[in-house]
């Protein structure tokens, strides 16, 4: 895949991920051409708005907004300034993109399991957020959203790492990575690299 389809890719997955998380809480988005947008959810760490191109404008994506209520917005393509409504920077970040690899061999007690029942997920879920979460972000409709595969790691039965991977537009999503620790040469410290 190209780059700039590989970034788009990238993008729409991205977008498609934000809608899950958001439709599981009652707060479906809204798709066009050019934006995702769910304006009324104040889940944390969750855009209101994606801008799905890199010509958005700052008025396509501000729309006239509670100035009580949180407001986020991702701009995938780090191409607005979004200043004068008020928003400021809260992180910039890069899209990365590794090829599929093949299995590395794992270690003895080491296991990768996909959570599948409710308690599983509360239990991840605290792991993730290391017991800091005000309410329950990942709700168990993502598990039964095919998309979406939630995994923990264990290593003699005790979750020790956990990670999301969502399939969407062609490509998998790597998101919501936790770890005490993470077996030898499987989602180490190094990140991939384009």
């Amino acid at each position: 895949m190209y780059p700039e389809a590989l970034l788009g890719a990238a993008v729409a997955n991205n977008a498609a991920w934000c809608d899950a998380v958001c439709r599981s809480h009652g707060y479906p988005g809204e798709f066009s051409t050019r934006l995702w947008i769910s304006a009324r959810h104040d889940l944390e760490f969750y855009p209101n708005a994606i801008t799905l191109r890199p010509d958005v404008t700052a008025p396509e994506i501000t729309p006239a907004t509670d100035q009580s209520r949180r407001y986020a917005v991702k701009d995938s393509f780090a191409r607005l300034d979004l200043a004068a409504d008020g928003l400021t920077v809260l992180f910039e970040a890069e899209w990365i993109a590794c090829a599929p690899a093949s299995a590395v061999p794992g270690e003895p007690g080491w296991s990768w399991d996909l959570v599948t029942a409710a308690c599983e997920l509360g239990r991840w879920e605290t792991a993730w957020a290391q017991g800091g979460s005000p309410r329950p972000l990942f709700r168990p409709e993502l598990l039964a959203d095919p998309r979406c595969a939630i995994l923990a790691c264990r290593r003699d039965g005790d979750l020790i790492a956990g990670i999301i991977a969502y399939t969407a537009a062609g490509v998998t999503g790597i998101s919501n990575r936790s770890a005490r620790s993470f077996p030898p040469g499987i989602c180490g410290p190094a990140p991939c690299r384009p």
